[in-house]
């Protein structure tokens, strides 16, 4: 064998023995991911396909498919008033609960931002919704609600306020559900912004107390924008969450009284699993998916612009 043949060989061998490695690894990346496929399979990816094909047919009381009818789900959907109707309470209790949770639980963590003595436990407290789950959150609620017996109406008695019917009155349902929410948001955001704040570089504090800058202009001006990537992560996760709420409505509401409280999504557990019809309840549930895919993308396109990013 002359040494260009055995060179040859040598350089086809290691091309082998590297693809035969390359294919190794591959097979090996596919096994440590096959769990997670499987998941997302079983529970996103199938469920998804299957609301698309449920929200083209009629079923009966038992779920099962009856008549294939195409988009007249959707039609007939957004040809009724009962939709525009959740849809408008839905975007009311966002609008209710989002700004006030960010800001709300920024000024929280704005104050607790310092090293006085006794912070460490208004931030355990401040903290403590997000360990609380929405069944026992609401039944706390529920008692502080309560008409004769809860704690808020006492306290207005004490300042000779008229009893308020927190969850009985079409006035003021949605606004005890959204207070509920944003104690329960409380938790998370204090902590994601408290995160937040923490990265901000004490050099910037003292930078800017040499140059004169009281608190709040400091606050304002300074940590503001370089908190805002934190901003708009909690933005993007609450207004997501606001679409999704369910859990302190069934118990506490159960989308009334007069629907006042029925946002979309208890519109759709309402249709396909109180009322057995899963095709336009799974066109609602197509629907709302575009709208907060709409929505997301409109937030990233729109204020991510605004973001300051270091």
């Amino acid at each position: 064998m002359s040494v260009n043949e055995s060179v040859l060989n040598r350089g086809i061998t290691e091309s082998v023995s590297a693809r035969k490695k390359k294919w190794e690894e591959n097979i090996l990346a596919y096994l440590f991911l096959a769990p997670s496929l499987a998941l997302f399979i079983a529970f996103l990816f199938y469920p998804m396909v299957k609301s698309v094909y449920l929200s083209m047919t009629l079923t009966d009381p038992r779920g099962r498919v009856v008549e294939f009818v195409g988009l007249d789900n959707f039609i007939d959907l957004l040809a009724s008033g009962q939709f525009y109707s959740n849809l408008k309470v839905t975007l009311l209790f966002i609008l209710f609960t989002v700004p006030t949770s960010i800001v709300w639980s920024l000024f929280l963590a704005a104050i607790t931002h310092n090293k006085l003595r006794g912070m460490k436990v208004f931030q355990f407290i401040f903290s403590l919704p997000i360990v609380i789950s929405v069944g026992t959150g609401s039944i706390i609620w529920f008692l502080l609600f309560h008409p004769t017996a809860g704690m808020l109406n006492y306290f207005l008695s004490i300042a000779n306020i008229d009893p308020i019917p927190w969850l009985t009155s079409p006035s003021w349902a949605l606004v005890s559900i959204s207070l509920l929410t944003i104690w329960m948001n409380m938790g998370f955001l204090f902590i994601v912004l408290s995160s937040g704040l923490q990265g901000v570089p004490e050099e910037i504090y003292e930078s800017a107390k040499i140059d004169g800058s009281g608190p709040t202009r400091t606050f304002i001006q300074i940590v503001l924008p370089l908190l805002s990537p934190t901003i708009f992560f909690a933005l993007i996760v609450s207004v997501i969450g606001a679409f999704q709420a369910f859990g302190q409505i069934h118990i506490l509401t159960k989308g009334g009284p007069m629907n006042t409280t029925n946002v979309i999504v208890y519109s759709i557990y309402q249709d396909a699993f109180v009322n057995f019809r899963f095709g336009i309840g799974s066109a609602q549930a197509l629907v709302l998916f575009v709208i907060i895919m709409i929505l997301t993308v409109v937030q990233f396109k729109v204020l991510e612009k605004k973001v300051h990013y270091q």
